[in-house]
């Protein structure tokens, strides 16, 4: 006999910041993340999104973007209605980043933020 009512969670981190969140009504919104020589970008895609209602915060060398929808996004999968609310995505860098220097914009609902790597010697040209 197979039981209607399954269900399945997945607890990982990793797991939880790769998919949308319908017990905290947070979307995951499509992110690309690009390593320069000097510096990351990171951009996020936020349709939906008013520039005042996007906050980003560092944890280490961890960014965290978390950003209010205008209005409710409705989504309906098996006869079941959701509402999300937010989007919300954490992102680990793998080097040291200055946070102190970072800088972000957003136009046209993407939001791009530049972090430079921490640099950690000094090099001289030679002539």
């Amino acid at each position: 006999m197979i039981e209607d009512n399954l269900e399945f969670r997945i607890t990982t981190p990793l797991m939880n910041s790769l998919f949308d969140d319908i017990e905290h009504k947070t979307l995951s919104p499509l992110s690309c993340l690009k390593e320069f020589d000097s510096h990351w970008t990171v951009e996020f895609d936020l349709p939906m999104v008013g520039k005042k209602d996007i906050k980003v915060s560092f944890d280490g060398n961890t960014i965290n973007v978390e950003a209010k929808l205008k209005q409710k996004y409705l989504e309906e999968k098996l006869g079941k209605i959701t509402k999300f609310e937010y989007f919300k995505k954490s992102i680990s860098l793998p080097e040291k980043i200055d946070i102190k220097k970072a800088t972000a914009k957003f136009q046209k609902g993407r939001l791009e933020i530049k972090i430079p790597k921490k640099t950690t010697g000094h090099s001289i040209k030679i002539n």
